[in-house]
């Protein structure tokens, strides 16, 4: 374990002085005070600076900076925070989020069916009892797969928020957050959030498929973000984590991993003009994905979109995609990428992607091949310039090809980022980023 210092704080841990739980709190280093952040000190009126990504394209991001007072709320708890959404439509606001909000601390039994028992799912489900070659989807509504729907929906109704467009929700302090929250930032445009620490939500109610795959799987539903058709989106110093809901920690029944979680950020369905910085993406399997479907009804309206940046995250313990993309001209510059036993890859090549990925720094423990740096899910050609691994220079596309000769990637993206702020040197990304990035750093 290597100890690093922080501009007069040592230490301990790969991650370094990173925020990684609700509780850090940390003092905003120098690195952290991005260009993208106004001359103004209230968060709130902060906005997305020039040529910070592409969320800076065109109109920009401002978020609700131009809310007048009657549109500027505080809230403490989920049901302020709802009724502070659906104030004043689409008119600028400002929603401060001070504390831990928990949208599901009454627990999942608060959403479960008269009737539904877990136990009596099993029993009926199992493979034993049901086989591997039929869904669920054809069972009646008194069932208890038709009470797991009825408990699920209840659940999805409760944990589910609206963002309205021109809003902006940053947390006040070096405590802020939201557990068990998924947001939906669906057809708006001009959205910010900021200084937010995120505890995925887990799926009380997933769902049984005896036919996904050899051995069948749990599938689960929430994202902790959805960006859905949405336009100049700024997501900012915050934190992602799977807290006190590990996949460590959770059961496997009929010999397979009860999952409960998706994704951390997914941004999908034509969304368009995003920039994701200093945020911290961590303890996760499936972190964030880019367009979520190779079909052809979906690719109509995906060309031409899923525009985003991501520079100085640091995406720690992560299993996966980091990003998978389908379709969109990614730019990831200046990220730190740290694995651990269970990594699979970061960046995930998928149909008609653009990605280009420079200026990265990557700390894999041993025995992680360095060529799963990079998946190929589909020949997309791809920049990658400029990449450290543990401290050296890499060509991630050769070490790729050399080490995975079976999928073999193509160099050459088809464009140049031109929207980028200050680049750091590679070779200084881990102690910018680990002491930068996440939440509770913004005062």
């Amino acid at each position: 374990m290597r100890t690093q210092k922080c501009h007069g704080r040592v230490t301990a841990a790969l991650v370094g002085c990173t925020a990684l739980v609700l509780s850090v709190a940390a003092t905003a280093p120098a690195q952290a005070d991005s260009p993208s952040r106004s001359a103004s000190r209230d968060l709130g009126r902060q906005v997305l600076g020039a040529n910070d990504g592409w969320a800076s394209y065109g109109t920009g991001t401002t978020g609700g900076a131009a809310a007048d007072a009657d549109h500027v709320y505080t809230v403490t708890t989920w049901d302020e925070f709802k009724a502070a959404l659906a104030a004043g439509g689409s008119a600028p606001k400002i929603i401060r989020v001070k504390g831990v909000i928990d949208a599901v601390a009454e627990g999942c039994d608060a959403f479960a069916a008269p009737g539904y028992d877990f136990d009596a799912y099993l029993a009926k489900y199992s493979p034993e009892a049901w086989g591997l070659d039929t869904d669920l989807g054809a069972e009646p509504d008194d069932s208890p797969e038709g009470l797991r729907r009825a408990s699920a929906a209840a659940q999805d109704k409760a944990i589910k928020a609206n963002i309205p467009a021109n809003t902006t929700i940053v947390g006040i302090g070096r405590n802020a957050g939201f557990k068990g929250v998924s947001l939906q930032i669906k057809a708006v445009d001009n959205i910010i959030i900021r200084n937010l620490a995120f505890e995925s939500p887990i799926d009380c109610f997933p769902q049984w498929d005896p036919t996904d795959g050899a051995n069948g799987n749990w599938n689960s539903e929430y994202d902790t973000a959805v960006v859905y058709g949405a336009t100049h989106v700024w997501l900012d110093h915050n934190t992602f984590s799977d807290g006190t809901h590990p996949d460590s920690a959770a059961p496997t029944y009929f010999g397979m991993l009860y999952q409960q979680h998706d994704g951390e950020l997914d941004i999908v369905r034509g969304a368009d003009l995003v920039t994701a910085s200093w945020n911290v993406f961590t303890e996760h399997d499936k972190t964030i994905l880019i367009g979520n479907s190779d079909s052809e009804s979906t690719a109509a309206g995906d060309r031409g979109h899923l525009k985003v940046t991501f520079h100085h995250n640091l995406f720690s313990n992560l299993v996966e995609r980091a990003p998978r993309v389908r379709f969109g001209q990614v730019d990831s510059y200046n990220n730190h990428f740290v694995g651990n036993d269970s990594y699979a890859y970061s960046f995930g090549i998928g149909k008609e992607s653009q990605l280009v990925a420079e200026h990265n720094a990557f700390t894999l423990p041993t025995g992680v091949v360095v060529g799963k740096v990079l998946k190929r899910w589909n020949v997309s050609p791809l920049t990658a310039d400029d990449n450290y691994v543990n401290g050296t220079p890499t060509d991630l596309i050769a070490v790729h090809n050399a080490e995975i000769p079976a999928e073999v990637l193509q160099s050459g993206a088809g464009w140049t980022p031109t929207l980028r702020t200050k680049v750091d040197p590679a070779g200084s990304v881990p102690r910018i980023v680990d002491c930068g990035a996440g939440a509770g750093r913004l005062g």
